[in-house]
Formats: C-alpha cells, sequence, structure tokens
C-alpha cells in the first residue's frame, strides 16, 4: 500500500484539491510540503499532534517536510473555530514559544542535512510593507468571497475585527513565498483551515502562474463531535512538565471505547494489518485496545522508557503492582496546620479541582478516595506524617492521581 493510501485507509485524509496530483506527489516521494504552527503557547498539545504524526508518515516516505512557525501569523492570531478573538501576544512571548516547538518538533520530524526545514514566516511577514503588499496581493481577493469561509462566519455573531480578517491573507502569501523560495508544492492542515489553504493555491496560480496543491486532515473529534485533547484541568501537552507522560498515558487509557480503534488508525505506526484485525475486539479487548492506544502514543511522545514508567504507574494504582512512577503533587510546611491537611485543601494543591467548591461536591458526590477507601467527611484531615512515608495517594474520580509529598 503507496502512502497515499495509507492515508485514506487510516482515514486521514478529509478534503483535496487535486487528489491525482496529490497522490503522484507524495507516493513518488515529490511532495516538499509544509504546515503550518502558530505558537500560541509555549508547548505543543495534542490538537498537533496528528499533524507532526502526518509530516513523520510523508518524511518517512521520502518527501520533505517544512515546519512553518508562525512568528508573522502569530501576531495576528487565526479565527478559524474561535467565536471569540485570540490573546494578542508580545514578541517576546511568541519568540519563547517558538524555542519551545522547535525542540519538541525534532522528535517527529528529521531535520538533519536538509530532510526537513523550519521557517519562520516572520521573517518576510513583519518587514512587509502595507501598501506594497496590498497593490501585491490585495487584488487576487475579493471580500465577497472572503467573507463566505467558514473560518470567519463564526465571528460574526461577537464581531469579526480588522486585524482577524487579514489572516487569511497572510496565511496564503505564506504559501506563496514559500512556493516561491522553497520550492514548495503542498500544503496540510486541520480541515477547519481549508478556506486559508484555498486562498494560498489560488495566490500561487494567479501571480505565479503555478500548480500547488492542499489537502486538508480530519480533525481529532471523539464520537460525540467534540475535539479531543482537553481535560478538566485544560489541554493534553506534549511538554512532560506540562503534563506529565503519565498524565498523557492515561489520557488515552480513558478514551472512550467508540474512539479507541479510531485513534489508533488516525495517531499510531501500527501495522494497517494489525489493525484491522483489531475491528473484531470487544468488551475486555477493547481495553486492551486502549492500553496499546496509550502506549504507543506515550512511546511517540516521550520516549519508550517514559512510556514503559507510565504502564507500570498505571498497575500500581489500578492492578495492585508495584509502587511506580506516580505522577506527584508537592506540600511545603505552609499547607499544614496542627500537623494536618484538609482534604478539600490537598485536592486543590494537587490540581485535581479548581477551587475549594468543587472539592467539596467532588466529595459529597463519592468521587474522592486516599489509596482504596472512599472520603465521605468533607472536613477529613491528611496527616504530615503519612504524607512523609510516602503513602498517600489521592484520587479525584477514576483518572485523575496523585501521590502527597513533602517538597
Amino acid at each position: 500500500m503507496k502512502i497515499y493510501e495509507e492515508l485514506k485507509a487510516r482515514g486521514l485524509v478529509a478534503q483535496v484539491t487535486d487528489e491525482e496530483r496529490i497522490a503522484d506527489l507524495v507516493n513518488n516521494g515529490k511532495a516538499v510540503f509544509y504546515i503550518g504552527f502558530d505558537p500560541t503557547a509555549d508547548s505543543l498539545h495534542v490538537g498537533h499532534f496528528m499533524a507532526l504524526c502526518l509530516m513523520k508518515r510523508l518524511q518517512a516516505a521520502g518527501n520533505k517536510p517544512i515546519a512553518l512557525l508562525g512568528g508573522g501569523t502569530g501576531m495576528i492570531g487565526d479565527p478559524s473555530g474561535k467565536t471569540d478573538m485570540r490573546k494578542m501576544l508580545t514578541k517576546e512571548q511568541i519568540n519563547h514559544n517558538i524555542e519551545s516547538f522547535k525542540k519538541q518538533m525534532s522528535r517527529f520530524i528529521d531535520f538533519s542535512d536538509g530532510k526537513a526545514l523550519m521557517v519562520n514566516n516572520a521573517d518576510w511577514l513583519l518587514d512587509l510593507n502595507y501598501v506594497e503588499l496590498l497593490r501585491e496581493v490585495g487584488p487576487h481577493f475579493t471580500v465577497n468571497r472572503m467573507l463566505a469561509a467558514e473560518c470567519y462566519k463564526q465571528r460574526w455573531e461577537k464581531g469579526l475585527t480588522f486585524i482577524e480578517f487579514n489572516y487569511m491573507i497572510m496565511q496564503a502569501y505564506d504559501f506563496y513565498r514559500l512556493y516561491m523560495d522553497y520550492d514548495c508544492n503542498l500544503q496540510f492542515g486541520g480541515d477547519d483551515q481549508w478556506s486559508n489553504m484555498l486562498a494560498g493555491t489560488e495566490l500561487i496560480r494567479r501571480k505565479a502562474g503555478g500548480d500547488a496543491d492542499a489537502m486538508t486532515q480530519v480533525l481529532l473529534l471523539n464520537s460525540e463531535g467534540k475535539k479531543m485533547g482537553k481535560t478538566v484541568s485544560g489541554a493534553v501537552w506534549l511538554d512532560a512538565n506540562k503534563t506529565t507522560p503519565y498524565e498523557f498515558y492515561q489520557y488515552w487509557r480513558n478514551v472512550a471505547d467508540d474512539d479507541v480503534l479510531r485513534c489508533i488508525r488516525l495517531l499510531t505506526f501500527l501495522p494497517m494489518e494489525q489493525i484491522e484485525e483489531m475491528n473484531a475486539w470487544e468488551g475486555a479487548e477493547l481495553n486492551r485496545a486502549k492500553e496499546i492506544l496509550a502506549y504507543e502514543l506515550t512511546k511517540l511522545v516521550h520516549g519508550e522508557e517514559e512510556a514503559e514508567k507510565a504502564v507500570l504507574a498505571s498497575k500500581a494504582l489500578f492492578g495492585g503492582g508495584a509502587d511506580a512512577e506516580i505522577p506527584t503533587a508537592s506540600l511545603e510546611d505552609g499547607d499544614f496546620e496542627d500537623g494536618a491537611i484538609g482534604v478539600i485543601q490537598a485536592l486543590v494543591k494537587a490540581g485535581l479541582v479548581a477551587s475549594n467548591g468543587e472539592a467539596r461536591r467532588a466529595i459529597q458526590q463519592g468521587g474522592v478516595k486516599i489509596g482504596s477507601r472512599k472520603v465521605t467527611d468533607v472536613f477529613e484531615k491528611i496527616q504530615k506524617d503519612e504524607i512523609a512515608k510516602g503513602e498517600v495517594v489521592i484520587a479525584r474520580g477514576k483518572k485523575s492521581f496523585k501521590k502527597l509529598i513533602l517538597g
């Protein structure tokens, strides 16, 4: 099976400009393709994960990836999929985030010996003269067509700002510059980027008289149509300091039965033959599929050693195995009063709830445990001596655990 046919078999392909041409490019290692990453945070997250895996797959098939870092577009903010305007970042924040992205991307993409490129669109966008840009690019865009784009429709109710309105033009100009400067002939992106990507192919056709193509991949949605990669405490990050390898493992270990095989197809590098055999799995076999999914993805992001530790930690908590690398929450002397800390305060300090009120409700609803014992008293306290022995694991629900330790 060639790479394009594999992408289709895995369910990754959403929309394409010219399927025959795109299949020829990627199947024969002739694609110089790019995916854009706006540095809106200091870590990549699960939302970026599919894009990184796609780049890894295509590079392995002999194609050349360009990771475009949005040092310029990040100054504006993409309105796609948003009902509110994105928070404006400073140049310093954007540059810091870019440096974080570079380190994480190198785990997926081989940048050695020119096999891939990392480019920052700040190199051309920040020095653009506004009047020159209007003359060079403006005639090729009609306001009527831009306003028909789905990414803008979602912003109409609360007001689409002029700064956001320019985002499509900037992304199209990115593709044009990459086409001219690096022979980039293909852009990939999420399905919510389709309008922006078409604008780029059209600009290249009008200004350079060339053919460039675009393909969107499906968004990572669960069976209810909601974006995956969110927990009660926020996004699932690829940075181990923001989402520990254990927490990352547990996120995938606890996906719904209806989602596990789709996630395996979309995100893992397991052979399609092996995945097809899993289609008939039911009941306890689906739990095994979740373990495979969690292990494979944790290994991809954090390495085999951390994936093994996450498996051991999960067994220690759920299967009565030996103690392992269970995520910890550090308490300071000031957190204790008379040698103890309240369970409510411990839940908050551990990051398992956002507030005292949420902790209280969780206890009252029977969702809090210390070890295997359910907590029923909202005023219960945990002794500092117990924590010092490393024997206290506090849990909120079935998925969130922390071992309490002294800092």
